[in-house]
């Protein structure tokens, strides 16, 4: 019988369960050096109960004098600071701009003290301005720093990834709390590193750097001297007071050598480390062959000794290697979510929330994995310096689960989302029968309800599409780039046509597979089949029906559970 469901009683250490609910997210960062064609990749999970997943299109261009830009904040729609627009703005199509550019998030939370909500600008905002501004990672950051600095960070921790063809970047930031008249506080606290090339890092919910190199005029900057930035030499930057403030509010007393963010900014705790570093583990684990030595710190039994912030992979990476890591329900190890109790009969590695609960005084737990069902979009984003930016730069974008999803190549020369991608096309209250979202989801509820049995015929479609899309851009790349040397509109005309086709397609073989997955499964019965093709009995009439044997440990619980009550009586021989 397979191991019972982990639990453990922990008290009240999961008050500050790794985050936000609402922003709980997953990310990796690739450096060219440690993948296959030399790109620079980064990730992002979106991971929320209310949003909705779709591909964010912002046009760029000349903007009109006077015009600005609306911040809200992210997890609730509040208005906060109207930001004049400059002179000229980038196109952005996801998460990554024409320049290519992107940049990924994940909420950490931190000090409750420090959550600032005078501050004017949240952090989806900072990632969005970032992006319609920024030629650079190093200009994404270096714009982040100006506005925070002239409207003040609104809310909790956060992680960025931050990333171009050249570069990848940590970003970690906190707010400074209200003060003693509860006035907007200018500024925020934080740190941003560059990941050296040929390693991979990741962020999942908890800050992740601790300790940095303080200025030291070569390598390492504070912001007094942000003018420095551009040297290609600086690999560390951070706010000139990030120990300062933290020695005046008491959260530090030691040396500067010995400060550490996250130590002091958010420390983590049990939550932090089993559902939030455990994902970062379980990435890292896929790449390098020493990261079982980090087990019992990312399952929160030794908190002690910290995972390194970033790691060298034993082999390169390609695109196909990140999402499968973004696929991960802890497979191959102890705590694999398909194989305990929770996962009933059909192995489903999901746990409808809450994810903890109370029990005769006693808190136990689900585990929090990187796939998980209420994604609301996710992508990888490739970014080539061999390539003019148009072409240079793709996210494979999905929807939804990412287990169940389909990634599709969308460009930084789009001029325009697809349709059945696009803003507007549906909402997480209004279902919409030409969205991808809706069209993911239908299809995704429906193998949870026997995930080992219907996934597999998922996964055969996902793999054909995914496999295809991938070779397909290769000779896009080609053809777009001898048509960019020519015409650069006409280039950006063909990708565009690329991808939405590509979009389209997908969504209407999802549908297709959606349709045939209901019939094949109707009832709980299995109809038999071969190559799409339903077998028919005899007389060419009725389906041939199979009704799948239920696991025997599962028999088992019912067993122990029931004792003789379906037992059938024996008939005396």
């Amino acid at each position: 019988m397979r191991k019972a469901m982990i639990s453990i009683s922990v008290g009240l250490v999961l008050i500050g369960l790794c985050a936000e609910p609402l922003a709980a997210c997953t990310s990796y960062l690739i450096t060219k050096g440690a993948t296959k064609d030399g790109s620079t990749m980064i990730t992002y999970v979106a991971d929320s109960h209310i949003r909705y997943g779709e591909l964010y299109y912002s046009p760029g261009g000349p903007q009109v004098k006077g015009s600005f830009y609306q911040c809200y904040d992210r997890g609730s729609h509040k208005p906060l600071a109207r930001i004049p627009n400059p002179p000229l703005t980038y196109t952005v199509i996801g998460y990554m701009n024409e320049k290519q550019v992107a940049i990924g998030e994940t909420t950490f939370g931190g000090r409750k003290e420090l959550d600032d909500k005078n501050g004017l600008i949240d952090y989806g905002s900072l990632m969005f301005l970032a992006m319609q501004r920024a030629r650079t990672a190093r200009e994404a950051i270096s714009v982040i720093v100006d506005l925070v600095d002239t409207y003040g960070y609104f809310g909790a921790g956060e992680s960025f990834s931050i990333a171009d063809p050249n570069e990848a970047w940590i970003m970690e930031i906190v707010g400074k709390g209200s003060n003693k008249n509860n006035k907007l506080n200018k500024g925020a606290l934080w740190v941003a590193i560059r990941i050296p090339d040929g390693t991979v890092s990741a962020h999942a919910n908890q800050a992740r750097i601790t300790h940095f190199p303080k200025e030291n005029g070569k390598t390492s900057i504070s912001s007094h001297n942000m003018k420095r930035f551009g040297d290609p030499d600086i690999e560390v930057v951070y706010a000139h007071d990030v120990i300062s403030f933290a020695r005046d509010k008491g959260f530090y007393k030691g040396s500067d050598e010995e400060f550490s963010f996250s130590d002091v900014y958010a420390p983590v705790d049990f939550g932090g480390a089993r559902f939030c570093e455990s994902r970062v583990w379980s990435m890292f684990k896929k790449v390098n062959s020493e990261m079982d030595q980090y087990e019992a710190y990312a399952m929160g039994k030794d908190l002690s000794r910290r995972m390194p912030l970033y790691v060298r992979p034993d082999r390169k990476l390609a695109v196909e290697d990140i999402i499968a890591f973004k696929r991960d329900y802890l497979q191959g190890t102890e705590y694999d979510m398909s194989r305990d109790i929770g996962a009933g009969p059909y192995g489903l590695p999901y746990r409808w929330r809450p994810l903890s609960w109370k029990y005769e005084g006693k808190t136990y737990f689900h585990e929090r994995t990187t796939a998980t069902q209420q994604t609301a979009f996710s992508y990888v984003a490739q970014l080539r310096n061999f390539l003019p930016d148009p072409i240079g730069g793709i996210s494979w974008f999905g929807v939804d689960d990412t287990n169940t999803t389909v990634y599709i190549p969308m460009y930084a020369g789009m001029s325009k989302a697809p349709d059945t991608f696009a803003q507007g096309n549906g909402s997480i209250l209004e279902y919409s029968d030409t969205s991808a979202f809706w069209a993911f989801n239908q299809l995704a509820h429906f193998a949870y309800l026997k995930y080992n049995t219907v996934l597999p015929d998922i996964q055969k479609i996902q793999k054909e599409l995914e496999t295809r899309m991938r070779d397909f851009s290769g000779a896009v790349d080609q053809a777009a780039y001898a048509l960019y040397q020519k015409d650069p509109d006409k280039a950006k005309a063909f990708l565009t046509d690329f991808s939405v086709k590509m979009a389209d397609d997908t969504v209407s073989k999802w549908k297709q597979l959606y349709r045939f997955l209901l019939v094949k499964y109707l009832d709980g019965n299995v109809k038999k089949e071969e190559n799409g093709e339903f077998l028919l009995n005899e007389f060419n009439k009725y389906p041939q029906v199979e009704h799948p044997d239920l696991p025997d440990w599962w028999k088992k619980l019912i067993i122990k559970e029931t004792g003789d009550k379906f037992l059938t009586p024996q008939t005396p021989h």
